[in-house]
């Protein structure tokens, strides 16, 4: 009786020793593929794309919630686009997120053709202004004084606002509905880039020559230079926009710590005019993104809240 529950007892040994094994067998797969639960825990897909335009407030944003998913575990891919790609991209899940979109105003018209196919997570920055924008020598103050051309600025201008990329929101607003509105029939926006604009503006103003440009806040030219909004008595331009978050359908299944991250992405004015004016300084974006984030746990605590 005793050998037989010793056999008996070795087997009951040997059977556990098995299941043992391959619980830790399967538990080393799970590491392997990324299910386990250590810090990578429910990060879903670990790729994100995210496209923006080159502005100098959405260089500053992108940057810095590219340093800051990537401290969670995700391999993230910022892409340079035009306004249209921006919004196409997301909406048809080429890419996975936008954290720069102006909203109610300046991008009414792509947010109608694509909200269908968004998720709209809210602003992230509220309060962002936009207009037609002078050196403050000049001696004018409202849209509609262009439309009489007064003290000549049109000839001194040669008709001409200075513009940013083709396509951009406020473009199109002020091509479309302001300069029709005013009665600007006399006048060309000449399109170019965020950077030629702010180049232009500063030759101008080094030579104290008039300039009219299409300008948003926050934007770092507002530090380095002495401007003022020209007054817009039709409130075409409408009432300050705020910067919003839009993601892909299926982002929140597919990515869920991401998701969460950019759906409690939020901070101001100053904090993205920090960024701004180092980048503006010459200091790499990346750079410049990774000291703002490691000297505003804050903020970063507050995004991550929830997040292991």
């Amino acid at each position: 009786m005793q050998k037989k529950l010793k056999r008996i007892g070795t087997a009951f040994l040997i059977m556990c020793l098995v299941v043992l094994s391959a619980c830790g067998s399967d538990e080393s797969s799970n590491e392997k593929s990324g299910n386990s639960d250590n810090g990578n825990n429910n990060l879903g897909q670990k790729e994100l794309k995210i496209p923006y335009v080159a502005w100098a407030s959405a260089i500053a944003s992108n940057h810095v919630i590219e340093v800051v998913l990537e401290q969670k575990g995700y391999d993230v891919e910022l892409m340079q686009v035009n306004s249209g790609a921006m919004y196409s991209g997301v909406a048809d899940g080429s890419a996975d997120a936008t954290i720069s979109v102006w909203l109610p105003h300046t991008d009414a018209a792509y947010w109608e053709e694509y909200k269908e196919n968004l998720v709209h997570l809210g602003p992230n920055l509220k309060g962002a202004p936009l207009g037609l924008v002078v050196p403050k020598y000049m001696k004018i103050d409202s849209i509609k004084d262009l439309a009489g051309n007064k003290h000549s600025i049109g000839d001194k201008t040669e008709w001409n606002i200075t513009g940013i990329e083709p396509g951009a929101g406020q473009m199109k607003l002020t091509e479309e509905k302001v300069m029709p509105k005013y009665g600007l029939d006399d006048w060309k926006l000449q399109a170019s880039s965020s950077g030629a604009m702010a180049a232009s503006l500063g030759d101008a103003i080094a030579n104290k020559e008039p300039i009219i440009v299409t300008l948003w806040s926050p934007h770092w030219a507002f530090s380095k230079w002495d401007l003022k909004y020209l007054k817009d008595p039709k409130n075409i331009f409408g009432d300050p926009d705020n910067i919003n978050t839009l993601v892909r359908e299926g982002l929140k299944k597919d990515a869920p710590k991401a998701y969460k991250i950019l759906d409690q992405f939020s901070w101001t004015k100053e904090d993205i005019g920090e960024v701004m004016v180092k980048i503006n300084r010459g200091m790499d974006p990346a750079d410049a993104a990774k000291e703002w984030v490691k000297n505003n746990q804050e903020f970063v605590s507050e995004w991550t809240k929830g997040i292991n």
